[in-house]
């Protein structure tokens, strides 16, 4: 298999990426489609949208109903699958979810955690050696195994849901103060800090010892928090919304792709993987499940950069 394109960054040779997630079968509910048992998950998203950037790595765990085609999709953006482990003694965690008229609000109507229950993440020497690593939203006590495990990481970016301020907030703390960027929703960030003002919210968590955070308000972009200031990005106008899932965590997958092609991680680097991270987002929610994602094309992302970049310029 010839290896895929990759948006090259001043012809630098990328580092590699781990994530590490879920691996899921969706069924999806909007008001104008609906998709049953599509492949999803955080890893698959995020894997799909760095591998526009740099070789990524997946760590996830999948049952024995696993399709071939849905690994071979993985397998052509050039995603090394060693850490994709099959459990046979049960399915793959599957999620049925049912979207509100406005895409805002989703509702849960199912969800069967199968193998993913017993998910405990073990790295290879090569995993352990990753230097740019995503945290998908799994449990913080998963999280925090991870990052024990790691050797020599040089930029790590976590990401969470609801469920887990709720039940695990000291272990969540902890997997904030030690990684380098906090990617969260501003109902997230609400829940997090009792601030619902998104500025507020994000001055405390730097405050409260998150190095770097961006918050994600879906429809109206995303800000950044760093040490040396905040950046602010709209959202790509999108006019054929599908399928919002996975957006957030394509977002992150780009972002995190786009650091390891770069080499950098500073304040000027972080807007440009924003820019970039909200341009492949803006693809992955005009389809369903992870196919427009798939099958994109390094001309449109750069495309959809560029206007991005008219946007806010003054």
């Amino acid at each position: 298999m010839s290896s895929p394109t990759r948006i090259r960054n001043k012809g630098r040779v990328a580092d590699p990426v781990l994530v590490v997630g879920s691996v899921a079968y969706d069924s999806i509910i909007t008001p104008h489609d609906q998709g049953d048992r599509i492949l999803g998950g955080s890893a698959s998203y995020a894997c799909l949208a760095a591998s526009y950037f740099a070789p990524p790595r997946i760590v996830g765990v999948v049952g024995h109903d696993f399709r071939d085609r849905d690994r071979r999709k993985l397998a052509k953006r050039g995603i090394d699958l060693e850490g994709l482990l099959t459990d046979p003694s049960g399915k793959t965690f599957s999620w049925r979810g049912r979207y509100h008229e406005n895409y805002n609000r989703r509702d849960t109507e199912d969800l069967q955690l199968n193998v993913f229950e017993r998910f405990k993440p073990r790295l290879s020497e090569a995993h352990r050696a990753t230097p740019f690593v995503m945290l998908g939203n799994i449990r913080p006590d998963l999280q925090l195994g991870v990052l024990d495990q790691l050797t020599a990481p040089r930029f790590v970016l976590a990401d969470t849901i609801d469920i887990w301020i709720e039940t695990q907030r000291d272990k969540l703390a902890e997997v904030m103060r030690r990684a380098d960027l906090l990617v969260i929703n501003d109902t997230e960030s609400a829940k997090l800090t009792g601030a619902p003002n998104v500025i507020v919210a994000g001055r405390m968590l730097r405050q409260h010892g998150c190095r770097t955070v961006i918050i994600k308000k879906g429809e109206h972009g995303a800000v950044l928090f760093h040490e040396e200031g905040l950046f602010a990005l709209p959202a790509y106008p999108v006019t054929e919304l599908r399928d919002p899932t996975g957006a957030g965590d394509s977002f992150a997958g780009a972002l995190l792709g786009y650091l390891a092609s770069a080499g950098a991680t500073d304040f000027a680097a972080l807007k440009q993987a924003m820019v970039y991270g909200t341009a492949v987002a803006s693809l992955t929610v005009e389809a369903f499940s992870t196919d427009r994602l798939a099958k994109a094309g390094c001309r449109e992302i750069r495309a959809r950069r560029k206007e991005l970049l008219k946007l806010i310029k003054a």
